[in-house]
């Protein structure tokens, strides 16, 4: 008997799409604004129309090329991808000056960079005028290892062979990826949640944020038919998500979605963070690691060892499904013992369907609505 359907979020309720469309801004106000790098001004505003945020994103990422070949290294995190993107740029734009300010980007790079710094850079390239290529990105990241420490290794060895920098400070992650996911923050929760959001104020005020312009895999109102099904036959439904709280509850509100869960079978990063710190041994509790899912079949009245010394595969784990669109949630369920149901509306699509298959997923649907038919 199914007693609790658990709902990861991103590639199964809503699309990814908003979070790309906030990591696109980021890059191009970094490069643009005044309060950074300042490169023209003109070019950068915060009150923006979907079409130019398109034509935005059609630059900044290549046409979604540049994100494409992020996944293909298994990079998931958009802050990565933001600071990627930057970093990279930033580097290219020190190009222009090498010359004339060779000590300057020696000391720049070999310390944390944050907004002053940024803002000493522009300075210094005031009289120049660069023109920024975003085209190039893929050629010089394609002898990288495929992955984030291969990605971000490559990135230091990019400025030692442009700038002559032999160890900067690029390839970690430190005050100038802080300041990438500030700016991303600001665009996606935009000014009434930013402070909440990430403990600071926004430095470029006027963003509305993203929050209530999600965009949902199937229509707002099939989704919620689909919640009405499920709920009215007994079934609990809850979330399992590497979204944090604010950024899951929010657009449900928007959505009118809250109704039909329960907080308690609500699980976000928020969740999984506070676990992790209260264990204090460095070992990562997200997916694909079950305790998201345990942690919210048990409408998180179980403690954090609890979950975590619950026998796998857990006895009663067939009474829990998990409607996901990635392996990392797939692996999760057969841990649990639970049914896993694979939705075909992730990034890959309909690419999905072999790995999920070769994973044995108990059922594979082209989206969430067909969740019905199964029932």
């Amino acid at each position: 008997m199914v007693e609790v359907i658990l709902f990861d979020v991103d590639g199964v309720l809503l699309s990814e799409e908003r979070y790309f469309d906030a990591s696109a801004l980021t890059v191009w106000e970094i490069m643009y604004s005044e309060n950074y790098l300042g490169l023209d001004h003109g070019k950068h505003k915060v009150a923006i129309q979907d079409d130019e945020v398109d034509y935005i994103r059609s630059i900044v990422f290549q046409n979604d090329e540049i994100l494409s070949f992020y996944k293909s290294c298994g990079l998931n995190a958009n802050w990565d991808m933001i600071y990627l993107s930057v970093a990279y740029q930033l580097v290219r734009i020190l190009e222009y000056i090498k010359l004339t300010h060779s000590s300057e980007i020696e000391t720049w790079l070999t310390n944390e960079i944050n907004r002053d710094i940024l803002l000493q850079i522009a300075k210094s390239l005031k009289e120049t005028e660069i023109s920024l290529d975003f085209t190039t990105l893929i050629d010089d990241f394609s002898s990288a290892e495929k992955d984030k420490a291969g990605l971000f290794h490559r990135l230091n060895e990019i400025a030692n062979e442009r700038l002559g920098v032999e160890h900067s400070i690029l390839g970690e992650k430190g005050e100038f990826w802080d300041l990438c996911e500030h700016v991303s923050q600001e665009w996606y929760v935009g000014d009434d949640f930013v402070l909440e959001s990430t403990g600071r104020p926004s430095v470029q005020r006027g963003k509305t944020g993203f929050l209530s312009q999600e965009k949902t895999i199937c229509s707002k109102e099939e989704i919620e038919q689909l919640f009405q099904h499920v709920t009215a036959k007994g079934i609990r439904i809850g979330i399992g998500t590497g979204r944090p709280k604010l950024e899951t509850v929010e657009p449900f509100k928007f959505l009118n979605w809250m109704p039909y869960f329960e907080k308690e079978n609500i699980v976000t990063a928020d969740d999984v963070l506070n676990a992790e710190r209260s264990k204090n041994d460095g070992k990562a509790l997200s997916k694909p690691h079950p305790y998201t899912y345990i942690h919210g079949f048990y409408r998180k009245q179980k403690s954090v060892d609890e979950c975590l010394q619950e026998s796998l595969p857990m006895e009663n784990g067939k009474d829990l499904w998990i409607v996901g669109d990635s392996l990392a949630d797939l692996l999760a369920a057969q841990a649990i013992g639970a049914t896993f149901v694979a939705v075909l509306t992730g990034l890959t699509g309909q690419e999905a369907r072999a790995e999920f298959e070769e994973n044995k997923a108990d059922y594979i649907l082209d989206n969430v609505l067909q969740l019905k038919e199964i029932l």
